[in-house]
């Protein structure tokens, strides 16, 4: 059985299987699938062994290009800029790790973050490279993550997940909405919208459900608390949203605004605050609760 390759300041290899193409070497095929990333950057990253066979040995510039090779690479982003906010482990034994992420800290790789985030923050921090976040929240929004620690037990805890075996509670600060009776409950379709990485409410059968309740009638804003059924991208969001309440300072729905990068001075408002579930392991019941305050 082939080995995975190492973790790399708290950053795993992503894998590539090449697939059929022109290319006369692995260097020419990767500067085609991945146009944003200069040739000069790929020789540099093979210079320092940072593109890999399956094996784990290094490849070079002239490795001949084979259709189904199996290539490792690590992701890099030049002058990556750190997230000034600091997560917050609430609980780690053998076999779980619960996390409160800040604002703003992805909690995987993605785009221009690939070592700020709360995955690498916490293998760097544990030296675990065996850390799996069992779900994930958004970028934007702030709160619990429950990360697996123990690759034999992580199946176990994945399920609560897939079958819905875990209370998921959110807070929101949105404006009020004193026509609608509460607490109530918001199913509807959620589809891909304009542009890509946002979502929509569309006709046909619901995929979708939120119970929603007020904590706090405030004179500006309400504190609601969001407990979703399903898991739709961005579905508390949403949801809030079409009922005529958008999350305080939203920059996707209802509309979109642009918020330069850097400016970390309007934090969504919503949060992960709780996680309830029966663990599958020992039977008790483990409730988490968030330590962090919407403002």
């Amino acid at each position: 059985m082939r080995k995975r390759p190492p973790a790399i300041d708290g950053l795993a290899a992503s894998t590539l299987q090449l697939p059929p193409g022109p290319w006369a070497t692995v260097l020419d095929g990767l500067c085609a699938r991945f146009p944003a990333v200069p040739r000069g950057e790929w020789l540099d990253r093979m210079a320092r062994g940072r593109v890999l066979d399956a094996d784990g040995l290094p490849l070079s510039p002239d490795t001949p290009y084979r259709v189904g090779l199996e290539v490792h690479y690590y992701r890099e982003v030049p002058d990556e800029p750190r997230i000034p906010f600091e997560e917050t482990v609430l609980h780690a034994d053998a076999d779980l790790l619960v996390a409160d992420k800040p604002h703003f800290l992805p909690v995987m790789p993605a785009g221009a973050h690939v070592h700020e985030t709360l995955l690498g923050r916490l293998v760097r921090r544990t030296g675990n490279t065996d850390l799996v976040p069992l779900h994930r929240i958004d970028r934007e929004t702030a709160g619990l993550v429950l990360f697996s620690v123990n690759p034999e037990t992580r199946a176990a805890y994945q399920a609560l997940f897939r079958e819905r075996r875990i209370e998921k509670h959110y807070e929101a600060m949105a404006p009020g909405l004193p026509g609608v009776a509460f607490p109530c409950v918001r199913s509807s379709r959620i589809v891909p919208g304009e542009p890509f990485y946002r979502m929509q409410e569309a006709e046909g059968p619901a995929n979708s459900e939120t119970r929603i309740d007020v904590l706090e009638r405030g004179e500006g804003l309400w504190r609601y608390t969001l407990s979703p059924v399903t898991g739709r991208k961005h579905q508390l969001r949403v949801h809030l949203a079409a009922l005529g309440a958008p999350i305080a300072n939203d920059p996707r729905y209802p509309t979109l605004a642009h918020r330069a990068p850097g400016n970390y001075s309007a934090p969504l408002q919503l949060l992960a605050k709780a996680l309830v579930f029966t663990d599958p392991l020992g039977g008790q019941v483990r409730r988490y609760s968030s330590r962090m305050q919407l403002r």
